[in-house]
């Protein structure tokens, strides 16, 4: 569990738990030395923080589905830990990337969270994303070891989960200033509970009869809902939401 690449295999192997620190009481070492606004915490992969750094003109902050992303939550094993007096330093590495994160020395609670850390050891970190030199980093406030592995499966679902609901707000008008888009007005077609009974999906004549659109048009926003995960082709031409 200490090699210099992170094994998913490993991870699920043995009913999820590392044997050096499943005898740890789960919240023992789980302190948070400051107020934090919990609603603003988003569960992310490292590949999520670091194509959209890539992506943005403004270094200084990152916009994922979006959203405007400061403090996040991670999941990942930890690599070149360095202590020093004032901080501890170590880069996480959670499958998809990599990312350089800091914990500042403030509390005794902060020795304290660190002092169980070491290289090779999975843990939950929270933080607050910033752009540093040309590279994005994570100010760590609060650690813990993790002691069931299910919680990194768990993370990546949340991960999943938040994505398609912030991608699903941009098309429900909430991002647009309440104008509805062609994307939205499929969604409401898909969302009538008639059409959620359909297990084999809406045909895309229907779809487009109802809205009195041509078919190309209406492919043109199907495609765009494909890739944003908000709907899927059930069968041959049929579509679905992923809600209901």
């Amino acid at each position: 569990m200490h090699s210099s690449e992170f094994d998913g295999a490993a991870a699920f192997a043995g009913g999820g738990f590392m044997p050096s620190q499943e005898t740890q009481d789960p919240d023992s070492s789980f302190y948070s030395s400051k107020n934090r606004d919990a609603q603003a915490l988003l569960p992310l992969t490292v590949k999520q923080i670091s194509d959209a750094f890539q992506s943005s003109d403004d270094k200084s902050n990152v916009i994922i589905d979006g959203v405007d992303v400061n403090n996040v939550t991670l999941v990942g094993r930890v690599c070149n830990k360095a202590e020093r007096i004032t901080d501890v330093a170590f880069v996480l590495d959670d499958g998809t990337g990599r990312i350089e994160c800091n914990k500042w020395l403030q509390e005794a609670v902060d020795s304290i969270e660190v002092e169980g850390i070491s290289d090779g050891m999975y843990v939950r970190l929270h933080g607050h994303l910033k752009g540093f030199q040309g590279k994005m980093t994570v100010n760590v406030f609060s650690l813990r070891p993790l002691n069931d592995f299910n919680e990194i499966a768990s993370h990546f679902l949340e991960c999943i989960c938040v994505h398609l609901y912030n991608t699903m707000l941009q098309f429900s008008g909430q991002h647009n200033n309440g104008q509805k888009t062609l994307e939205d007005m499929v969604l409401e077609i898909l969302h009538l509970p008639t059409n959620r009974t359909r297990d084999e999906g809406v045909p895309r004549e229907l779809i487009a009869r109802q809205l009195g659109i041509p078919l190309d048009k209406l492919m043109l926003a199907i495609k765009n809902l494909i890739e944003e995960g908000a709907i899927f082709e059930a069968i041959g031409d049929h579509y679905k939401s992923i809600i209901g």
